[in-house]
């Protein structure tokens, strides 16, 4: 079982302290930060997703970490995360220490998404905005870590062209999947 020491010693490292935006991005992308939150739920490390409110646009009702996209003011990653992580769901960010950032992700929506990953107080007092969120939940690592509870399957995009999806099996009711679904399990490959 990973404990606080272990995930600063692993993750420290790997993660990218400079939390900068990339300078180059490929036309026609947004960028976007999302908080890759440790947090200790009933005596184990879990990471905090949110489930996506059924009202909007893009996405709805799909898993996700907390964050979005880059605001102009917003000068890091960082700032962005914690901006749209206190704006979805109230999370002050006197309880957030900030680890560092990992590589960034092209979804197919067309955002240049950095996850921002941080330890978080737990539980700490949220103030969820149903607007954008409909749900704050818990995954254990060590579920999300086990082979048998998440499969990569191939798939065509809109368009023909070839690539792959993570798929994880349920958990209370949940399915994370898509670019949250590579972001953990590049996450889990971080602690390995």
């Amino acid at each position: 079982m990973l404990d606080y020491i272990e995930i600063q010693k692993k993750l420290i490292p790997v993660v990218n302290g400079s939390f900068e935006y990339p300078q180059f991005i490929e036309q026609g992308f947004r960028r976007a930060a999302v908080l890759v939150a440790f947090v200790q739920d009933q005596n184990e490390w879990s990471l905090l997703y949110t489930r996506r409110s059924e009202n909007l646009s893009n996405h709805r009702g799909q898993v996700s970490f907390p964050g979005g996209a880059m605001d102009p003011s917003d000068q890091t990653p960082m700032i962005t995360a914690l901006r749209e992580a206190k704006e979805e769901i109230g999370i002050n960010s006197n309880n957030i220490q900030i680890l560092g950032s990992m590589s960034e992700f092209l979804t197919n929506s067309n955002y240049l998404v950095t996850p921002v990953v941080a330890i978080m107080d737990w539980p700490s007092e949220l103030q969820i905005s149903y607007a954008e969120v409909s749900r704050v939940f818990t995954i254990p690592i060590e579920w999300l870590r086990k082979k048998k509870n998440w499969e990569e399957k191939s798939y065509t995009q809109p368009g023909g062209m070839n690539g792959s999806v993570i798929f994880f099996q349920p958990y209370d009711g949940e399915l994370l999947w898509g670019i949250s679904a590579r972001i953990t399990v590049d996450l889990l490959n971080l602690l390995e």
